[in-house]
């Protein structure tokens, strides 16, 4: 009898196990992932990544990467560059972008652009904070497609 009972712990134990690891995969497949790379005397690079990391999983930041080769492997367009770049679901996300056009870009997956861009370090822009001041900027489609703007912010 207490063999019997015994027997049942482990296969409800075992079942129990294998219901928690199939949610836990689950939601690790539904959960974006990203790498980051930045230089590591950067300080605006972290704030953006603080920003844009919502809803994101899995950080990983290469610092002190050589950026002008990860640019031009990405195929980042040199006019649309910026001090760091993230690849998340494939598509790259170069300097600036609002986390809002991160997941726009996710969600509706456009043919023909491999990613967004905000180019330079425009003042207001997520990581680029200071006191109340903002400037004008645009979030860039970018891929085989050409260019488009994207997103327009603080017009």
């Amino acid at each position: 009898m207490i063999g019997a009972i015994a027997k049942s712990m482990r296969e409800t134990s075992a079942a129990g196990l294998l219901l928690v690891s199939l949610a836990a995969c689950s939601t690790a497949a539904q959960a974006a992932s990203y790498t980051m790379y930045r230089d590591a005397g950067c300080g605006c690079c972290l704030e953006w990544a603080d920003h844009a990391s919502t809803g994101l999983d899995a950080e990983v930041i290469a610092e002190n990467a050589d950026m002008q080769m990860v640019k031009d492997l990405h195929g980042v367009p040199n006019e649309l560059r910026a001090c760091h770049t993230m690849i998340v679901e494939g598509y790259v996300i170069e300097g600036h972008v609002p986390a809002e056009a991160i997941r726009k870009l996710l969600s509706e997956k456009p043919e023909g652009f491999t990613g967004l861009a905000v180019p330079g370090m425009p003042v207001g822009s997520p990581g680029m904070e200071y006191q109340d001041m903002t400037e004008p900027y645009q979030v860039i489609a970018f891929g085989p497609k050409g260019q488009r703007v994207f997103a327009s912010y603080n017009q």
